[in-house]
């Protein structure tokens, strides 16, 4: 019998608390990582009031900096520690994909110089449609439709722009390139960044509507992912007849492998909560694993450098995590990380290499405390140690130590 029933893990994406110990090796337009640090950052900044998550524990992971992030609970009702990072990348298919037990030895390809004229050619071959060229680099979603829309409606060209990570983000009006036309775009330049030099997690097609100054994106969003290139804690489960849930852009993260219940995209983090919510709360869900991304810290307020939003979306959500410890049950077991770190303080808009925060908490817990600092992919190789599967190819387990 598993020591919990049910395993549900919460990334908030980008809520990274430290520079890594190999931080200087990455770079943020032109800076190393290693004076970044979200979570102290923000709490510097524009301060920072997360009572729930302080309760588990959050406040009494070690630091080397100086920064405190929440107060220290003298008896928190959770375990927590920090994981550490050894895949070669901070994005989030690099992040996602080693929680669940993978080495990234070789990272995918990031395009900060837009990307380069060769695809662009094929993709406007292919399409029959120009691209704009100068859409094509790191751009916000809804800036670019903004700044470019009104030339798209005007012109039929595509809007094609990147990020941080490793994709190629297509926007079109609904009414000016049809959907069933955006995703075939999609899917050629999908086939043609399979490998390097343009080795692409992610070609995501970005429908929206609108007149010029009102544009709106729209829920007909579709990624097309790569899949993992080995099998994941997932897929064990997956093969042993477990229920694994995916809320939000899990299952795009994955491609879809080793997910059998997927509840969908969120609209928003508070939407994401909600879905995790009702699969707590489903009949069906007896027994497994639910795995719940919540993308708003990093993708509205990381990349954007807002830290009074980000600390905003952080009281959000701990001001909805009583109702997610109020939908588990006795036996379950809650799990809170994140994927990397994007700290709204720091230069430039990228990601950046940090230690992340994680925090378990069970109705069940006799215990509280600290546990011994390690790797992402601990948190997969405890939920496979849980379910009586294999792990991965990386990560120990700590099942042991939440009791």
């Amino acid at each position: 019998m598993p020591k919990f029933n049910r395993m549900h893990l919460v990334v908030l994406d980008s809520v990274g608390i430290g520079a890594a110990p190999d931080a200087n090796n990455f770079v943020n337009a032109g800076v190393p990582d290693g004076a970044s640090d979200t979570l102290g950052h923000i709490s510097k900044a524009v301060g920072l009031n997360v009572p729930n998550m302080a309760k588990l524990g959050l406040g009494n992971i070690p630091r080397e900096q100086a920064l405190k992030t929440v107060p220290a609970e003298s008896n928190p009702t959770g375990y927590a520690t920090k994981l550490e990072e050894v895949s070669l990348g901070k994005d989030t298919m690099t992040g996602h994909w080693e929680i669940m037990g993978l080495n990234i030895t070789e990272p995918f390809d990031t395009f900060w110089n837009g990307f380069p004229e060769e695809i662009l050619t094929k993709i406007e071959e292919f399409s029959g449609r120009k691209v704009i060229r100068e859409a094509n680099k790191p751009y916000s979603g809804t800036a670019v439709i903004d700044d470019f829309g009104p030339r798209q409606m005007e012109t039929g060209e595509l809007i094609i722009y990147t990020s941080a990570d490793p994709v190629l983000q297509i926007a079109a009006h609904e009414d000016i390139i049809p959907l069933d036309e955006l995703y075939r775009i999609c899917e050629y330049a999908r086939s043609i960044t399979l490998e390097r030099p343009a080795l692409l997690g992610r070609i995501i097609a970005r429908p929206y509507v609108g007149e010029p100054g009102n544009f709106t994106r729209t829920a007909n969003r579709r990624d097309l992912a790569v899949s993992p290139f080995a099998p994941t804690v997932l897929d064990k489960l997956n093969e042993a007849g477990i229920d694994t849930y995916a809320v939000g852009k899990i299952n795009d993260i994955f491609n879809g492998a080793g997910i059998n219940h997927d509840m969908g995209h969120n609209k928003s983090n508070s939407h994401g909560i909600d879905n995790l919510i009702k699969a707590m709360k489903s009949e069906d869900f007896k027994h497994g694993f639910s795995f719940t991304n919540l993308v708003d810290f990093d993708a509205l307020y990381g990349h954007r450098r807002d830290p009074h939003g980000y600390r905003d979306c952080l009281h959000e959500f701990d001001e909805r995590l009583p109702e997610i410890i109020a939908a588990m049950k006795e036996d379950d077991l809650l799990m809170i990380t994140a994927d990397h770190g994007n700290d709204p303080t720091y230069a430039g808009t990228d990601h950046t290499r940090e230690y992340i925060p994680f925090l378990a908490y069970s109705p069940s817990f006799k215990g509280s405390g600290l546990i011994p600092v390690g790797h992402f992919a601990d948190i997969s190789a405890t939920v496979a140690d849980n379910f009586g599967v294999e792990k991965a190819m990386i990560g120990e387990s700590f099942l042991d130590k939440l009791v």
